[in-house]
């Protein structure tokens, strides 16, 4: 792995600037990383939501757009600076940079230009403390993440998860100008959700990391220690919903959901622990990329959760008022 971070800036290879076609609208929509966006908004919205603060329906529109356009512009300079890798790899050669209908100086402006305008955008919309988050946010994503830890250290993704982790708690804090405790597990809670969620991905598409010298955990440990880190850091996890659960923004609902998504979760890591790569490769990684897809929905529902108890309580049936 000596050669890790010494990729160089070549923005006039393959497939760079070699007139593969136009970009329409849908590339540029496809440069701010839509699926990732729509995670930033749906937890942002319910961090706004769930806290205790309402604010006008306009206002909380224009919140969450400036928050969206924020991961937007993470997005485009993300596609920027790794257009390198993106060639290598066989999941990222169609993107836009890449495949050459987007030139890499109109990456690099789209993502400066939104993120300015996100930034300025919400902290009048919102607040000055919402607006240093989200610019923090997109910083940490653009630049400690995706320009120095994704290439220099297989703590990438622990580390790099807290730039997706940020949202509920920019939501929240555009509501009430502070960050709560409830901002703070809902952080945690995607935070510590992120490495088994990409590591369970790494394991069966680890050999794009290895062509694009990536160090992830599965090219510097190997698949062993990652499955022992999914196990851990699953059960690192756990506790955290189980917390937020007990607070403002949980209830009898949020519990129950909690302690049953914890339990199919963690008994799916478990069972990728106890794996070896023989058993996996024979049935074509069928448990690691199922655990995958049940950690997509392990986030969304817990976050769906706390939407629906806050939907409950106009009937006195959500949060623990209603058994109190």
């Amino acid at each position: 792995m000596s050669d890790i971070g010494t990729f160089k800036r070549d923005e006039a290879g393959p497939g760079l600037g070699s007139g593969q076609g136009e970009a329409g609208f849908g590339d540029f929509v496809q440069l701010l990383k839509p699926r990732v966006m729509s995670l930033v908004v749906f937890t942002g919205l319910v961090g706004l939501l769930v806290a205790p603060v309402r604010l006008h329906p306009v206002e909380a529109f224009a919140a969450i757009l400036f928050i969206a356009l924020g991961a937007g512009a993470s997005g485009a300079l993300n596609m920027w600076w790794d257009a390198d890798i993106d060639r290598v790899m066989r999941r990222t050669q169609s993107r836009p940079v890449p495949s050459g209908r987007i030139q890499p100086g109109e990456a690099l402006g789209l993502g400066l230009a939104l993120s300015g305008i996100s930034v300025v955008m919400l902290a009048l919309a919102a607040n000055l403390l919402a607006a240093a988050l989200l610019a923090f946010t997109i910083f940490f994503y653009a630049v400690v993440y995706t320009m120095w830890l994704k290439r220099w250290t297989p703590q990438n993704i622990v580390i790099g998860g807290a730039a997706g982790a940020f949202p509920p708690m920019i939501g929240w804090v555009a509501a009430t100008g502070h960050v709560g405790l409830e901002a703070v597990l809902m952080f945690a809670l995607i935070f510590m959700w992120t490495p088994p969620h990409f590591w369970s991905l790494a394991l069966f598409i680890n050999s794009d990391y290895h062509k694009a010298n990536v160090p992830m955990l599965t090219v510097t440990h190997g698949r062993r220690a990652t499955r022992n880190h999914i196990l851990a850091y699953t059960l690192l996890l756990a506790p955290v919903p189980v917390w937020a659960a007990l607070t403002s923004i949980g209830g009898p609902l949020t519990l129950a959901v909690t302690l049953a998504l914890n339990a199919v979760f963690i008994l799916g890591a478990w069972r990728i622990w106890r794996r070896d790569e023989a058993m996996a490769e024979a049935d074509g990684y069928r448990v690691e990329k199922r655990f995958f897809t049940f950690s997509l929905f392990y986030l969304f529902l817990h976050f769906a959760a706390y939407l629906a108890e806050l939907a409950l309580r106009p009937w006195g049936l959500g949060g623990w008022a209603a058994v109190g």
